[in-house]
């Protein structure tokens, strides 16, 4: 199969798992199910993916691979590096908050197997996180900003960016972002990180002359 005709039935295969992940939750969906949603046999989902975690990492992966690239991409261009937070925080956003994000959250809530969500870290926060540390840790370097641990520095970024709106999406107490909010909330994520780990804030200050 030549590979964009790969791509497409990828694409159709992927829909229909969604499709049947937000209908029957991962607990209650099989290949055989989103094959037959998809049109597609099931052998082939099993070449393709390997079994059902396996296309529900895809997904997973797929979903966090357009966040990825801009990442790596800005990464090698020597771009400044709270630029870089600032071009990613709309797409983080849009990554973690979006429908398919959400109906997957969704379902790992709802799997007693752990399964899912062991996918959901895997493919996506344990992949992208690293990038973000790199990022964090040149703004250190450019002394734009000041911290000594690089993991509680992303936690921090993450914390000021999405707060609780990934919850909120997921009870369904908030409708999907819109472009302009994501860039308010992405800019504002940036100023506040700017402010809490200023260079500045971490001098220390001198005892009192005697």
């Amino acid at each position: 199969m030549r590979d964009e005709n790969k791509s497409a039935r990828q694409e159709q295969i992927e829909t229909a798992a969604y499709e049947v992940l937000e209908q029957k939750g991962y607990a209650g969906a099989s290949m055989l199910g989103i094959a037959r949603r998809a049109r597609a046999s099931n052998e082939t989902l099993y070449n393709w993916y390997g079994d059902k975690k396996g296309l529900f990492k895809a997904l997973v992966t797929r979903n966090a691979a357009e966040v990825r690239s801009l990442l790596e991409a800005e990464l090698s261009s020597g771009q400044d590096a709270l630029t870089i937070l600032e071009l990613l925080g709309p797409m983080l956003l849009e990554l973690l908050l979006g429908n398919r994000a959400i109906a997957l959250n969704r379902a790992a809530a709802a799997d007693p197997t752990g399964e899912l969500g062991t996918a959901i870290s895997e493919a996506g926060r344990d992949s992208v996180l690293p990038l973000l540390v790199r990022v964090l840790e040149d703004a250190r370097d450019r002394r734009q900003l000041a911290f000594d641990r690089s993991d509680e520095a992303a936690g921090l970024y993450l914390d000021l960016l999405v707060g609780d709106l990934q919850i909120r999406r997921v009870i369904g107490r908030m409708p999907v972002p819109t472009a302009a909010f994501r860039q308010t909330r992405a800019k504002l994520a940036v100023s506040r990180l700017s402010l809490l780990l200023s260079p500045e804030r971490s001098t220390p200050v001198s005892p009192p002359a005697d």
